[in-house]
């Protein structure tokens, strides 16, 4: 495969598309912590951990919807963009309640077992949040098959 195919080409190929979102979806945790942190330590402070955190998560989730409309994700089911956007950000809010679940979890079972809960509920849902994410958004948001028919059948009425 070349570098070409892989970076810069157009692609409904999904191991080409998890890998660019692979790229896109670090990119937007290093934006959505990186602005919590600078938030936190260096101007909201300490009191306003959920202000820092939910701006963080907007900022990161608008990285990575326009990064992801951008690079990976060329054909929408949905024609308004803001729709689109909406729809995107729903997504990714089914998987951030996945993560509390799952957080929530892992506390429940292994807070008297080890002191490790956290870090394991945090690669556990992280994993699950990020298949949870492309998938949802592959599948059900920006899926090409679902284009080609509707063009198709778009065809077809003017052909009768």
């Amino acid at each position: 495969m070349s570098l070409k195919k892989l970076f810069v080409e157009e692609t409904d190929n999904t191991f080409i598309q998890f890998f660019r979102y692979l790229l896109v979806g670090g990119f937007a945790t290093v934006v959505d912590w990186g602005l919590s942190a600078l938030l936190f330590y260096m101007v909201f402070g300490q009191n306003d951990a959920i202000l820092c955190n939910g701006t963080s998560f907007v900022a990161g989730l608008v990285v990575n919807y326009f990064l992801s409309t951008f690079w990976i994700f060329k054909n929408s089911k949905i024609s308004n963009r803001f729709l689109e956007f909406l729809s995107f950000a729903a997504i990714g809010v089914v998987g951030l309640v996945l993560t509390l679940v799952i957080t929530w979890g892992f506390e429940a079972l292994l807070k008297d077992v080890t002191s490790l809960y956290q870090m394991i509920a945090k690669v556990v849902s992280t994993a699950v949040s990020f298949f949870w994410n492309f998938f949802a958004r592959k599948f059900l948001l920006f899926d090409k098959k679902h284009n080609e028919e509707e063009h198709q059948n778009s065809s077809d009425v003017g052909n009768e």
